[in-house]
Formats: structure tokens, sequence, C-alpha cells
């Protein structure tokens, strides 16, 4: 008999113990929240399997028509849209949605409902052709309209403080679910076999510093000095590395687990930045805050930002501690001599 084949060993933590036991910590939610993850954990396993057979059935390409930001949308994108929506009305614990292929909130008709959800159901789905990593990420609040009634655009522009819950879902080479309730990151990986997420990744902690940027290279002459500095500086460094695949799920998990920095600054076409702030810049920077990193728009946290719209973009800077630092100390400088230069005149 071999030893070492270990086939004893137990398989581990489910997503759905652990919910449970991490139910305590919110004591007015009575289950809801629990059973709402396991909603977002159920579409992200038939996402998870559309992905697996997507070169095997007509799903993969452009469908032909724009979403609201006026980006072309995927056969992909709408197949998780409707998953996920379609998870949320079904769990009854929703009254809105908020979702990156929607202009308007999407009422689920559960008045009832303690919770509103804003999703982006599947970022970079134009990468799925060439078989890269791609993710839904999502963030979740309490509503604060009356019990009863539909949702409403205050119930979602609360702010990023405000969140309750947030992650992403990360289909790659393993499918892997990280999410924060404000009591740390913990990260789940799918076995298809069983059908079950598994604790993977507890209590998850990004390094203080790191040796990996990433940003989209092709704007690099658009890009403000502070952010060419930094990024030459970098360059410059023994051992560091430029890593960026244009999935903004699959360059955040990276970073988050080896340390580094995601930067989507201003550019020509995109002065307020492109990241769209309620379901990408929120949600991440709250998992990376509760991981031990830090999220800024060159001026502040992105959960200090005070939301307009529902659709807004935003600059977006996240990373180690010691990245961001450097960052910002460069973007500050630049700040005051800006202010300087226009109190002179110049």
């Amino acid at each position: 008999m071999t030893n070492n084949l270990n086939l004893a060993l137990p398989v581990g933590t489910t997503l759905d113990r652990f919910i449970n036991r991490q139910q305590e910590a919110f004591p007015y939610a009575k289950g809801e929240l629990s059973q709402l993850l396991r909603d977002i954990a159920l579409a992200s396993k038939i996402i998870n399997r559309e992905i697996n057979r997507a070169g095997l059935i007509d799903i993969t390409g452009a469908l032909g028509t724009e979403n609201v930001q006026g980006e072309s949308q995927q056969k992909l994108d709408m197949i998780a849209n409707i998953r996920f929506i379609r998870a949320l009305i079904n769990g009854g614990e929703v009254v809105g949605i908020v979702s990156e292929e929607d202009d308007e909130i999407i009422q689920t008709g559960n008045l009832n409902a303690k919770y509103v959800v804003a999703i982006d159901p599947l970022d970079g789905s134009s990468n799925i052709d060439v078989n890269v990593s791609i993710g839904t990420i999502f963030s979740i609040y309490r509503r604060i309209s009356p019990i009863g009634t539909p949702a409403t655009e205050a119930d979602f522009l609360q702010g990023g403080r405000k969140q309750i819950a947030a992650g992403y879902i990360l289909y790659g080479s393993s499918t892997i679910m990280v999410y924060t309730t404000g009591k740390g990151v913990n990260g789940f990986t799918y076995e298809n076999s069983l059908g079950e997420y598994f604790l993977s990744h507890p209590d998850m902690k990004m390094p203080e510093n790191g040796k990996i940027y990433s940003v989209n290279d092709a704007y690099y002459d658009e890009f403000q000095n502070p952010i060419k500095d930094f990024i030459n500086k970098m360059r410059q460094e023994s051992g560091c590395m430029a890593r960026y695949i244009g999935s903004l799920v699959g360059d955040f998990h990276r970073n988050l687990l080896k340390g580094g920095i995601y930067i989507y600054p201003p550019t020509r076409k995109a002065k307020d930045g492109k990241l769209r702030l309620l379901y990408e810049c929120y949600p991440l920077a709250f998992v990376i805050e509760q991981a031990g990193g830090v999220s800024s728009d060159g001026t502040q946290s992105i959960l200090d930002i005070q939301p307009k719209t529902l659709h807004q973009r935003n600059i977006a800077y996240l990373g180690s501690k010691k990245l961001l630092f450097n960052l910002k100390k460069r973007l500050d400088k630049y700040h005051d001599l800006m202010i300087e230069q226009m109190e002179n005149g110049l």
C-alpha cells in the first residue's frame, strides 16, 4: 500500500458550511445574506459550465449590440447576465440589480427583500475566444428604500463604505470565488466533480510590496507624468515585471496573491477613468483593503468616493501598500504643482 497518496485526507470546508459559520457575525441578516451569497455561487457554477463548453457550441464572439457603456456585447455577456439575474430573482433576497449590461435598475419583484446587488456579470468576456481568464464582480448593499417598495437609485448610490459584501469569481485554470463581508477575505475553489466550492485561500493577505505592475502600456504616451515616472521606476527595478492580460479580475487576482499594483489612470479618451465605480472599483477596493492592500483614485480611497450615477466611471489604482505609497507621493507632488501653476496664472 502506498503511503503518500493521502487518499483519506478530508476534502475541506465547503462554501455553504463556511457561510453558515460566518452568519453569526450578521445577526440582522437572519440567513438572507447567506442565501444571497449562495445564489451568486450557484449562478457562477452555471457560468463556469457555459465557459467550459464555449468552444463546442455557438456562444463565443460578438452579439452585434452595445451595452450602456457603448461597448460591444459578447454572446457570453448576455448569457451571464441572464443567468445571474434569474438566480437573484429566484433566490428572493434581492429587490433590485444594477448590471453593466442594462441601462436601468432591474426590478426583481421581490419587494420585501432587504438587499440590492451591483454586478458585472462577465468582465473581460472578449477574451473567451482566445481562452484567457475572465470573471464576475459583485457588490451587495442593504437597501435604504422602504420594505415593500421597488429599488431606487439611492439604494445603489450609498457609497463604497456601505457595502456589506463584495467579491469576484475568476474563471481560469480553476474557478475561484473570492469575497469579503468586512471581516477579512477568503477564497473558494470550485471542485467540478462534486459541484461544490471549497475553502482554498483562507484569510487572504496581500503582500505589502510587490514586483508586478499591470497597466495597458499602449496608452503610455497619454499618461500623466507621475504615472510615467512610476512605471519607468518599476521598469528599472531589478526583478520587476509587467503583467497585463486585459482581464480585470485575472490581473487583480494575480496581484492580490503575489503583490503588485493595477493601474488604470485617465487617458485622452477616458479622462475620468474607464472602470465602473459601482460594480468594478468599489467591490475590488473593498476586497483589497480587507486583504491589507490599498485602493486610490489618486487623491483618496476609492471607498470614499461619492457616487453620482449608476454607471459612473472612475480612475483606479489598486495594489500593495508600498507600491501605492510610492505612486501616491508622485501624484501628490504633481497635483500640488498643478495647483501652484493655476494660482500663478501659468
